[in-house]
Formats: C-alpha cells, sequence, structure tokens
C-alpha cells in the first residue's frame, strides 16, 4: 500500500503545485493521475520518488515516510521504483541495448557503465525484458533512429531492469499518436496484471483511462477533486475536473 499524506509542494515564487493532497494506492492497482496540464500531476509522480522534493505532507511504502528519508534509504527505496517519461530520457547516441542496461545501475557496479561493461546475465535480462515490449531485433540500433513509440518502448524496458514494485509513468503517450498510445498503454496494463506492479500513470485523455485504469485521481491547480472509478466520471465531475469550457470527446 502507497500512502500519500496531506503531500504539498510549493515552488520557488510561492507556485503551489500540489494542496494537501492525501490518497492510498493498493498494491497492484493501475492508477490513472488526470487533469489539466499544470494540474500538478508530474509534481505528483515526482513527489513519489523524490526527483522532486515536497514542501509538506507523507508519502508511505513499505514502512518508510518516502518524503522524509535519508539519502541512503532512498537511494535502496528508488531501485524499487521505476520511472517512465513523457520524452523518454534516452541517451539517443547510444544503442537501444546500452539505453536498457542503465537501469540496472542501481544494482551494478557503476564502474561497468563507464567501459560500456556488463556482466552476461544482466544483457540476458535486459534482452528479455526487451523481448517483452516487442523491439529485441532493434537492439543494437541508436536510440534516435526510433520512433517515438519504440523509443517509449525502450524506456519501458529501462524500468523493468530495476525489477519495479512500483511503476510511475508521467505521461507516457503525450507525444505519441493514438494507435502508438494504446499499444504503450497496452504495455503497461500487461506488466501490472502479468507481474503484479503497482502502476501510476498520469494521463490527460479520459478514453485511456476508462480503457485501461482500475481507477481514477484527479487534480485540479493542485487539489484533488475526484478519487473513485473511471466509470463514475460524469459530465459534471469531468467539466469539475477540466474546468467548465471543456467537451468531452467521444
Amino acid at each position: 500500500m502507497l500512502e500519500i499524506k496531506n503531500l504539498t509542494k510549493i515552488y520557488d515564487g510561492n507556485v503551489q503545485a500540489l494542496d494537501d493532497v492525501s490518497f492510498d494506492v493498493p498494491d497492484w492497482q493501475f492508477t490513472a493521475v488526470i487533469g489539466l496540464s499544470g494540474s500538478g500531476k508530474s509534481t505528483l509522480l515526482r513527489c513519489i520518488n523524490r526527483l522532486v522534493e515536497p514542501t509538506a505532507g507523507q508519502i508511505l511504502w513499505d514502512g518508510m515516510d518516502i518524503a522524509t528519508a535519508p539519502q541512503e534509504e532512498l537511494r535502496d527505496t528508488r531501485r524499487r521504483i521505476g520511472m517512465i517519461f513523457q520524452h523518454f530520457n534516452l541517451v539517443t547516441r547510444s544503442s537501444v541495448l546500452t539505453n536498457v542496461l542503465s537501469g540496472r545501475l542501481g544494482y551494478v557496479n557503476p564502474v561497468w557503465s563507464l567501459v560500456n561493461y556488463f556482466p552476461k546475465e544482466e544483457v540476458e535480462r535486459a534482452m528479455h525484458n526487451l523481448e517483452r515490449v516487442g523491439i529485441a531485433d532493434k537492439a543494437h540500433v541508436r536510440a534516435d533512429d526510433l520512433s517515438g513509440g519504440q523509443q517509449q518502448r525502450v524506456g519501458i524496458a529501462r524500468a523493468l531492469m530495476q525489477d519495479p514494485q512500483i511503476l510511475l509513468a508521467d505521461e507516457p503517450v503525450a507525444s505519441l499518436d493514438p494507435v502508438l498510445a494504446h499499444s504503450i498503454m497496452k504495455i503497461l496494463r500487461q506488466l501490472n496484471e502479468e507481474d503484479n506492479i503497482m502502476v501510476i500513470c498520469s494521463l490527460h485523455f479520459l478514453d485511456l483511462v476508462q480503457q485501461y485504469a482500475e481507477r481514477a485521481v484527479a487534480l485540479n491547480e493542485g487539489r484533488l477533486v475526484f478519487d473513485g472509478l473511471p466509470q463514475e466520471i460524469d459530465d459534471a465531475r469531468f467539466k469539475e475536473i477540466y474546468g467548465q469550457e471543456a467537451e468531452r470527446i467521444g
């Protein structure tokens, strides 16, 4: 169980990104975080693994408070929290295989990465994860020679190298066309179901939320405005989340 309690984040200039947000995520659940751009979705995900430092509140998981954990304990916790980024965050001049192996750096001697050497078992692990996301044939291709959808598959395979118990996916399909978006969402859902990985995925589009997520948490100007089943988001709740001017598509 991941417990978010009264989480608040105020950036420099008194910009409030999160305002007293509280909710729980059971183990193995696929939860979507929804809302407009600037609603606090990315900040929330990045607070969970402390890429962003919370201003106040608690993030309780596996017997510790991530929000206040010392760096040594935080390093161990981050090993078990995979992160998937909107813009992929790959080393584009490096091969797909090298990018995937970089997800293992929390577990192996970092010197190996400097000489681009990894033990055979780690290479086999990387190839297995590339097979799972459907691009093992691209292992020795430079990352910048891939399409956007393929690059995101590399990002997922890299996150899998951590053997994560939680996957944080920050707008993973925002830069992809609808067909590719569905292919990525299917992979995330499959990992959630087959590996019992908790997935917390920030999304813009409600149709994706309703098709793939078990639960939706909605933010508006940093405040929690909805927590429930995606199918419960009727027109009134839709406008509360996205604003009175918003119109549903489909």
